[in-house]
């Protein structure tokens, strides 16, 4: 027998069933999600704009609804969490800076916009680094955001408060965004899945700012969802992509792209710089995969990472530079401030015909990748060199962010070429989760999706989890 104090435990795709058929009312899903927030959340602070009375009185009208006998959504009375860099109507858009506490939005981001047309309910606003631009979760307005399996690891960033909802069972569904690795690195440290669409598949728009982003916001930066099964992931992706006119970057692309040849090619990146425990990680998820059919290889011959790695860190570095550095040290926290002077140091002022050059660098070395992955569907490579860190390991100046760009280059590769990836969880020891990343060609998350459900398949379910010591 079902119980209103076992329903946060449920899948989000659970939860919509249930409701659509009256086994259970949006207000009972959404009550049990608030109380799980409730005990949860004073220990990691993962949601930090909660939304109780107005979720309720959103499950009570979506109630109605499902008697009333009217169309309901993929994601009907569902509750959910959105991550507090994106414009939500009437709330605060605070990015994790103080000065940004009373910037009420006019209006909902495009693909919040889609969650809630889709039936979610918001019940909470997760937390997020200062100006979304750190891999840990912390700000001086919010605090900061503790890892569900304790504080020896942080939860990733800048989408930490999203993967520790999801890990913590206060949603099943959260949403994120990655511009270097924003949402697969959290879904990596809390041992959830992941995926950063391709660029252009969910549409994204603040209506709160005032200018244009920089292009390689535009360009690098995507909306996407993060959860603990395939199938949450899947309906989440699906409900946030339908395009919005505010975006002229979106692509009306179908779902499911045609079926590669079978079986199934996947490359396996060499990682030479990586510890043993990623190794591992890879050489399991390359066992998985090649159990359940598909046809593994180390791929010697594919496009360079470290070339895109460079051109990422040329092009959002001097970005950030121009656009931005006024305002970090205006506005900015000490840790933000210490990660960027750290990153100025690192890349160097490249004047505007360099700039230019790079960004045509960047459609080269995407036809690259686009023909290797005619040939090569899928891309299996860690999302780390590295398990997932502890608290503050960008604060240690110059050495620590150089360290830390190493191993991270994984994940921002791929926001500059704009291709998809997922973070997959396969395990977890001593309290420490291990997972790896599937890339394939644009607009083909089906591909990875599907792979996706192979790791769920063999690595079976642990969470949510009750916050560790």
């Amino acid at each position: 027998m079902t119980t209103r104090g076992d329903l946060w435990r449920f899948d989000a795709v659970e939860l919509a069933a249930a409701i659509r058929t009256r086994r259970i009312s949006s207000r009972e899903a959404v009550g049990s999600h608030l109380d799980r927030l409730a005990s949860v959340n004073p220990y990691i602070n993962a949601v930090v704009d909660p939304l109780a009375a107005e979720a309720l009185a959103e499950a009570d009208a979506a109630d109605a609804a499902v008697r009333r006998g009217d169309p309901c959504g993929p994601l009907h009375g569902v509750p959910v969490t959105v991550k507090i860099n994106v414009d939500f109507a009437g709330r605060a858009t605070t990015n994790g800076v103080v000065a940004f506490k009373d910037a009420i939005a006019p209006a909902d981001s495009p693909a919040i916009a889609n969650w809630r047309r889709a039936g979610a309910i918001v019940i909470g606003r997760t937390n997020t680094p200062c100006f979304s631009f750190r891999w840990f979760t912390e700000n001086d307005l919010h605090g900061e955001t503790v890892n569900p399996w304790g504080r020896h690891i942080t939860p990733g960033g800048s989408s930490g408060g999203a993967s520790a909802a999801v890990a913590s069972g206060i949603s099943a569904l959260s949403h994120g965004n990655d511009y270097g690795g924003s949402i697969r690195y959290p879904a990596y440290c809390t041992g959830v899945f992941g995926i950063r669409p391709s660029f252009g598949r969910v549409p994204a728009y603040r209506p709160a700012l005032k200018e244009e982003r920089p292009m390689t916001a535009q360009l690098m930066a995507v909306q996407g969802p993060l959860a603990r099964s395939v199938r949450d992931l899947r309906a989440g992706l699906w409900a946030m992509a339908p395009g919005d006119a505010r975006d002229t970057w979106w692509v009306p692309a179908p779902q499911d792209g045609p079926p590669p040849p079978r079986p199934i090619r996947v490359a396996r990146l060499p990682a030479p710089g990586a510890s043993p425990s990623v190794v591992a990680a890879l050489d399991r998820a390359q066992a998985w995969l090649e159990d359940a059919g598909y046809a593994v290889e180390t791929a010697t011959t594919a496009p360079s990472i470290d070339q895109a790695a460079e051109l990422w860190r040329m092009l959002v570095g001097n970005e950030w530079r121009l656009f931005a550095m006024a305002d970090i040290e205006r506005l900015g926290d000490d840790g933000l401030r210490a990660v960027v002077r750290a990153m100025a140091e690192l890349i160097p002022p490249v004047d505007f015909a360099t700039y230019l050059k790079a960004l045509a660098q960047r459609s080269w070395l995407l036809r690259e990748w686009s023909v290797f992955l005619e040939a090569w569907p899928l891309v299996l490579c860690p999302v780390s060199d590295a398990p997932p860190l502890p608290p503050a390991a960008d604060q240690g100046g110059v050495a620590a962010m150089e360290r830390l760009l190493r191993v991270q280059r994984w994940q921002y590769a791929f926001n500059l070429l704009g291709l998809p990836g997922i973070a997959c969880p396969t395990g977890v020891e001593d309290r420490v989760p291990s997972g790896v990343q599937l890339v394939a060609g644009r607009l083909r998350e089906d591909l990875l999706l599907d792979a996706a459900e192979v790791f769920e398949a063999r690595h079976g379910r642990v969470l949510p989890i009750d916050p560790q010591g």
